[in-house]
């Protein structure tokens, strides 16, 4: 069956109310039989839930999704995609250990790596994302990781994963992708050489700006160490907010078709205007990496970066006179969002930090929605009309 059959199709088996829909399973703990059963649960030698810390029916379903839409062997959920992120990174990494990292990362990773690990003697180089003989520069004898997104944030900037993973797996280093924008619905990391995949499923995944979740995913022998770290520490997911997501998962990839059909309409239509000094989106031709972009993703994605010419004035006017998008941080909703990243996301960075992951005032992120295309299009036309 296609991923999205198997991914409508799997879900946690019926309770005795026979539920066409999983139930939610709002508790902290679970019962066994007797105290061999409860013993034999804590030794690992019966299966079923414990606490819901770490694990619990609702969550167990997403991660089974997730493993099938994303080719994966195991996974694990999180309270939100930097908890992702910071346990994919802490379980894996030690005193000594060095990780090499884009410097295109969004701004919150950033500085989990230059002011939180190094606490712990974690050392790390950041590269840019394209340039291939930075990273087999970067490789040191106690290099334990790599870290990427792709495409990047807000910057769009691809790697290539299949030529990344090969050369990590020839030095023995881990391969992490996070994969928040492209979604498993255009990309799948992991078929690609990834050995661990990690999202923000507050993004595209639940696609309505409601709830906070992270995704880690990929083989079993990298995923053990985080559930382990994740059960000590508590980052747990909600048993509500995986129930939420487990049921967005089942339109994702209908969702996506009409992000990416609207994301490709709108770059097209802003690029070359007056005033916009350039388009960004991954299936735009002018794009630098079109070519990787056609051979990696099945779609372009649902975001698209514009530089205004009149830096920040030009951008602050252009969003004021929108009347559709909303004005928030959040991105990948069905409703159309609009961020001026220098003065927002990206904040805490220095302006020197953000000019050389290609940030600037004039930089503008579109997460285009599920609106009808020609209603965004007219939208955006006319308040381009009044700069």
């Amino acid at each position: 069956m296609k991923d999205s059959t198997r991914n409508i199709r799997s879900q946690i088996e019926r309770t005795s109310y026979r539920e066409h829909s999983a139930p939610l399973f709002l508790t902290s703990s679970f019962v066994y039989d007797s105290a061999e059963h409860a013993e034999a649960m804590f030794a690992g030698e019966a299966s079923g839930d414990i606490y819901s810390r770490f694990t619990n029916p609702n969550t167990t379903e997403l991660i089974r999704k997730l493993c099938i839409l994303e080719n994966a062997e195991s996974g694990v959920v999180t309270a939100s995609g930097m908890s992702a992120i910071f346990s994919s990174l802490a379980a894996h990494l030690g005193q000594g250990d060095h990780l090499i990292a884009a410097k295109s990362l969004f701004g919150n990773s950033l500085y989990i790596i230059q002011h939180i690990l190094p606490n712990w003697g974690i050392q790390y180089t950041l590269v840019d994302l394209t340039d291939q003989e930075a990273w087999a520069k970067a490789i040191r004898p106690n290099t334990k990781m790599a870290l990427v997104e792709t495409p990047s944030n807000p910057g769009l900037e691809l790697v290539d994963i299949q030529w990344l993973s090969g050369l990590c797996r020839s030095h023995g280093i881990l391969l992490n992708v996070d994969n928040c924008f492209a979604t498993p619905v255009l990309q799948k990391p992991v078929d690609l050489g990834a050995d661990l995949v990690t999202h923000s499923a507050t993004k595209f995944m639940d696609g309505q700006g409601r709830v906070l979740g992270g995704v880690v995913v990929g083989k079993e022998e990298h995923v053990t160490p985080i559930f382990e770290f994740l059960r000590r520490t508590g980052p747990c997911l909600s048993p509500f907010n995986a129930w939420l997501l487990s049921k967005s998962l089942e339109t994702l990839e209908v969702r996506m078709e009409r992000h990416c059909k609207n994301a490709m309409a709108l770059a097209s239509k802003l690029e070359g205007k007056p005033g916009i000094r350039m388009v960004r989106y991954p299936y735009l031709r002018s794009h630098p990496q079109y070519s990787l972009a056609k051979r990696q993703m099945a779609q372009g994605g649902g975001i698209v970066t514009c530089e205004f010419a009149g830096g920040k004035p030009a951008c602050f006017a252009f969003i004021n006179h929108l009347t559709i998008p909303s004005i928030t941080a959040n991105l990948g909703d069905a409703r159309t969002i609009v961020t001026h990243p220098a003065s927002t996301t990206h904040s805490k960075m220095s302006p020197e930090e953000r000019d050389r992951i290609g940030i600037t005032d004039g930089t503008l992120r579109i997460s285009v929605g599920l609106e009808a295309v020609d209603d965004l299009l007219e939208d955006m036309e006319n308040a381009l009309d009044r700069l």
